[in-house]
């Protein structure tokens, strides 16, 4: 995760507003990045000013919504048959599905809402919300309240606390070197021991 989120505030500080809708954009498409880095990430820039925040925060809902929308699209377009391609199959299996499916005809679009706050259920759900053929406008409805309330949150809490995200970066990657020595000791002196066993054994 460190660096992943390195990787992602590097790109974000590199192509700015441009850089941090495009990861919104994939990340709301099921790659494994969670939606709430970049969001975070856009805070704490536009904490530094490299980002303004009344750009960029905007551009998040944007590139949150994309996303969203992009894969109601599909699985509204493609139906069933999304399930046969094989990225898919990994945000959504057919027993998912199913259980998505059985939700949304006794919840409605109140799974939309529920799902854009849940990190793992967010691609499934709203591919699932095409197949089912939820109405679109109540899908981007619910799906727009839901990242109104969520989007600012998380931006503008990163924001007025940017020196303590940062400092538990920073604690994360001080305890990654550590574990990572840790490791590197213990293999060592896992092969220590196995050479020499090996070498009293009798020929």
């Amino acid at each position: 995760m460190p660096l992943r989120c390195d990787l992602v505030a590097s790109f974000i500080e590199q192509l700015g507003y441009v850089g941090l809708f495009v990861i919104l954009f994939i990340a709301g498409l099921g790659v494994p990045i969670p939606e709430e880095l970049p969001i975070v990430t856009g805070g704490v820039l536009s904490h530094q000013l490299v980002l303004r925040w009344w750009i960029a925060l905007p551009v998040c809902l944007a590139g949150v919504l994309s996303g969203d929308i992009a894969l109601y699209w599909v699985g509204h377009h493609w139906g069933e048959r999304v399930l046969g391609w094989r990225p898919v199959r990994w945000v959504l299996s057919p027993p998912r599905e199913e259980q998505l499916k059985n939700a949304y005809r006794t919840h409605g679009v109140k799974i939309v809402f529920t799902a854009r706050h849940v990190m793992g259920l967010r691609a499934a759900a709203f591919l699932t919300a095409g197949i089912a053929r939820v109405p679109f406008w109540r899908f981007l409805a619910a799906d727009t309240g839901a990242a109104i309330v969520s989007v600012p949150f998380g931006f503008f809490l990163a924001y007025l606390f940017a020196d303590q995200v940062e400092q538990v970066f920073a604690d994360v990657h001080r305890i990654e070197r550590w574990l990572a020595l840790a490791a590197l000791v213990i293999v060592a002196i896992w092969v220590t021991i196995a050479v020499r066993r090996r070498s009293q054994r009798p020929e």
